[in-house]
């Protein structure tokens, strides 16, 4: 083992097992345990072929790779929402950019990201919790970032450890949310893997939505 790791993060990698990675081909399921990490300690233990896409720098670099640029927002959107070119134009960029990543090298990475999530209902059959989703919205110089996770099950439960569970019941029970951190982690879709709209937040701003076919779900919840 190595010295140093705390111990939750030695427990993964002991259930890993040698020669295992994280996701190993299993079947997605929203029913999963909470790891009581922070996201640099999970990320700490990823196989490298897995980008975390979490901070603006990240995120500016994967798409610098897949994209090349940036759209020139102020032409595209022109006199504003009620300009009569505004949706053909709009169109027009999203159809060019797919056309032109289509068998992009990057569509076959792995790529993780992080929405908020808190605790909610109690289920006692799953042991878990049910959970309440929130995205993420990442300011880039590219625009305003937000993944979006397709293929989701019904249902998310995080389940904790049972000496955890009393005291995630109570704290509940008194009132009090318990935030934790849903990492989804998949490969972008082939077919409009990134789409381009405007904020509703800021007039011109742009936003950017990398659509990812979740292959797995994580929940975290740093001590």
């Amino acid at each position: 083992m190595r010295p140093g790791l705390p111990s939750a993060i030695l427990l993964c990698l002991l259930i890993m097992g040698p020669g295992q990675t994280v996701f190993g081909g299993e079947a997605v399921t929203g029913v999963g345990p909470i790891h009581r990490l922070s996201l640099s300690q999970w990320a700490s233990i990823l196989p490298p072929d897995i980008l975390v896409l979490d901070d603006p720098s990240s995120i500016e670099g994967f798409l610098d790779e897949l994209e090349s640029h940036p759209p020139d927002w102020a032409t595209v959107y022109g006199q504003g929402h009620h300009d009569p070119g505004h949706d053909e134009r709009l169109f027009n960029l999203n159809r060019e950019r797919d056309e032109r990543r289509a068998g992009h090298s990057v569509l076959q990475r792995r790529i993780a990201f992080r929405w908020t999530g808190e605790l909610s209902r109690f289920d006692p059959e799953t042991g878990g919790f049910s959970i309440a989703l929130g995205p993420v919205v990442s300011p880039t110089k590219w625009g305003q970032v937000r993944f979006k996770p397709e293929d989701l099950p019904g249902d998310l439960r995080a389940v904790p450890s049972p000496d955890h569970l009393a005291d995630l019941r109570r704290t509940l029970a008194d009132g009090h949310g318990v935030e934790l951190t849903v990492v989804f982690v998949g490969h972008l879709i082939p077919d409009e893997s990134v789409v381009y709209d405007f904020s509703h937040d800021q007039d011109g701003l742009g936003l950017i939505m990398p659509f990812v076919r979740v292959e797995a779900i994580h929940y975290l919840l740093s001590s």
